[in-house]
């Protein structure tokens, strides 16, 4: 029989990195703590690391009621068999009913793993999640307060809600970017408690003899102003239109996976689906169609203007100002102005 009045804790895993909280879990507690409060139960965090207690308020300040804190020399580099013992011993333990990652390179190795321990569903890359209610079939029983876990599928042609109502806890990976941060309350209070870790040398089969992190060539995401360049733009050579006009407005340039794909400009650059998530001021799309996968990425900016020679393109149904015209001509004519008015 299942308990459809579960009432566990709502938990973020708390992905911390040379002790520095990663970005992705900050950005999940504001919608964790909706989640929590919607079903009227307690937002805490799991925080695993070497040395890491004083990030524990930094947790609360940003939304959570608790932090189970679980510190060990062996957990001072992420592993998947030490994290994920740690972790499915804590679900074990507190029986919390929906745990949240981040769909990060952690997160996405992690939550398959404990989602397989525990004998529980996962889904991964969401790009929202709510709480409703659900009657499969017309005769059976209503299950209250369940976690929808929506996300693109199908090559993002379509978005699906996915719903687990046999197995617990509900889990979920979300991507990266598409939730806002939260902001934090330097008064907020809450609990911190310490839980006791027994691991040995046989739980870590790899031995991490040097660790080396490529630093991203750009921050997309903290980007005020982008200039993003599509497949239309023709050629690499061609792309160079899209850095001058990012460099007259003091912008990021970034593009779609098309122009990547082609080699107009590297990965690092990309949003959409497979790349980042942004939400700037003001999102330029030059040359670009508009497919739901690079929606999915910049839909959320807070100004979008499009510039495309077709007038009947998809990046047309998003854009708040709409250009029909050749981008040789256009934009050119932008950077022209931009600089006379400089």
């Amino acid at each position: 029989m299942i308990d459809v009045n579960k009432k566990g804790e709502v938990w973020v895993f708390a992905e911390q990195h040379n002790g520095q909280i990663e970005d992705t879990p900050i950005e999940l507690m504001s919608k964790a703590r909706h989640l929590a409060d919607a079903l009227g139960v307690k937002l805490a965090c799991t925080l695993l690391g070497d040395n890491v207690s004083g990030l524990a308020t930094k947790l609360i300040h940003y939304g959570a009621d608790k932090v189970y804190l679980a510190e060990h020399p062996l957990l001072g580099n992420y592993q998947t068999n030490s994290y994920a013992k740690v972790i499915f011993g804590l679900i074990h333990k507190y029986e919390p009913q929906i745990v949240l990652y981040g769909a990060t390179i952690a997160g996405r190795d992690l939550a398959p793993r404990i989602a397989s321990a525990v004998k529980a569903g996962l889904t991964a890359d969401c790009t929202d999640l709510q709480i409703g209610n659900h009657q499969p079939g017309k005769n059976g029983q209503m299950h209250e307060n369940l976690l929808f876990q929506i996300r693109p599928a199908f090559g993002g042609n379509i978005i699906a809600t996915i719903i687990n109502y046999e197995r617990w806890p509900q889990m979920a990976t979300v991507r990266e970017g598409v939730m806002p941060p939260p902001e934090p309350d330097v008064n907020r209070k809450g609990e911190t408690i310490t839980e006791s870790v027994q691991l040995s040398q046989q739980d870590l089969p790899l031995e991490i003899l040097q660790e080396h992190k490529r630093p991203k060539k750009i921050d997309l995401k903290a980007a005020r102003i982008i200039v993003a360049g599509g497949a239309g733009v023709g050629s690499k050579d061609n792309f160079k239109l899209i850095w001058d006009l990012a460099n007259c407005l003091g912008a990021a340039p970034a593009a779609t996976r098309a122009a990547v794909d082609l080699g107009f400009i590297d990965h690092d650059h990309q949003v959409g689906q497979t790349g980042t998530t942004v939400r700037p001021s003001l999102y330029i799309a030059v040359g670009i169609s508009g497919a739901i996968q690079h929606q999915a990425g910049m839909s959320q900016s807070q100004k979008i203007i499009a510039i495309n020679n077709d007038s009947d393109a998809p990046i047309f149904n998003v854009a708040h100002y709409r250009i029909v015209g050749d981008l040789n001509v256009v934009v050119p004519k932008m950077i022209k102005a931009i600089k006379e008015k400089v």
